[in-house]
């Protein structure tokens, strides 16, 4: 059952291969699923089961979005939004938002989590509040070779845009770690296919040497990071919670807690007591200088 709709769902052999979402974005496989069956989409209709199939099988990170699934499967933009929004409805499909703790970044990051396993509302809670733990391996995950990588895929798919630069397995493999810092530098897939592929010599000999060379001589500069900018800091007096400046309050306290009169300036409007001393001391001032003047 889920290889025909994944049959009926795949894109022709001409279409390039899935991409990848932004670092951080895209597919993210929910934990504790079950393995992969023939049945695993048989109670969606038609449609919504073939989408699955085909977005079960993405790797992880690949752009689910509506406009690229348009791009890549039989279905238009529409009609993909309301299969996405059946599988949600159903179970399989949740999309949100996650703050990334560790980064030290107030971004908020916009996830779209998939479960081959239907999940009900309390289950999605839990993922939601942390409280489903994550397993260290998918379950069908394979033992014996690992996944292939973001570099070893655009290789891979080299041939398709430039026939000229088809590479083997064992080339790709042998390529990818320096692909891997090229994406460890903020390179696009956009930005290394043109690199890769424009203004290639005719005929090309020997694709895996030229690739090399240009992978070598082309290596995008690391990004210039601005020095870090010391924090902003503003400490509170410990008695009363009054913010200033940390020579304004020596020991933690500020002056008004210590019994300090703070001075006035000179356009500080004074207060009524104050405005009552000050008359009082001109007023005895002037009696003073009375008593003192001959008549």
């Amino acid at each position: 059952m889920a290889d025909s709709q994944l049959s009926a769902a795949l894109p022709p052999a001409h279409v390039s291969p899935h991409p990848m979402a932004n670092s951080g974005y895209g597919k993210r496989s929910a934990p504790d699923q079950h393995r992969r069956t023939a049945h695993d989409f048989a109670h969606l209709p038609p449609r919504e089961a073939a989408i699955a199939a085909y977005v079960d099988r993405l790797p992880e990170g690949a752009d689910i979005s509506v406009k690229t699934l348009a791009k890549h499967l039989p279905y238009g933009q529409c009609a993909l939004r309301t299969a996405l929004n059946g599988l949600q409805t159903a179970g399989h499909l949740r999309r949100g938002r996650e703050h990334l703790v560790d980064s030290g970044s107030r971004r908020w990051i916009t996830r779209s989590w998939w479960s081959r396993t239907a999940r009900d509302d309390d289950w999605w809670a839990a993922f939601t509040r942390g409280d489903v733990p994550e397993p260290e391996q998918p379950p069908d995950a394979p033992r014996d070779r690992p996944t292939r990588s973001r570099a070893h895929i655009l290789l891979a798919a080299l041939g398709r845009t430039a026939p000229a630069l088809s590479l083997s397995q064992a080339d790709c493999a042998a390529l990818a770690p320096l692909l891997t810092e090229w994406f460890a530098r903020g390179a696009s897939d956009e930005y290394v296919l043109h690199a890769l592929t424009s203004g290639l010599p005719s005929p090309v000999h020997h694709p895996a040497a030229l690739l090399r060379k240009r992978l070598t001589d082309k290596l995008p500069p690391e990004p210039v990071r601005p020095p870090a900018r010391p924090p902003l800091r503003i400490l509170e007096c410990a008695k009363c919670g009054t913010p200033g400046r940390p020579e304004a309050l020596p020991g933690g306290i500020c002056g008004a807690c210590r019994g300090e009169r703070a001075p006035s300036s000179p356009n500080t409007p004074l207060s009524p007591s104050e405005v009552r001393s000050r008359v009082a001391e001109i007023r005895g001032a002037m009696n003073e200088r009375r008593e003192r003047t001959p008549v």
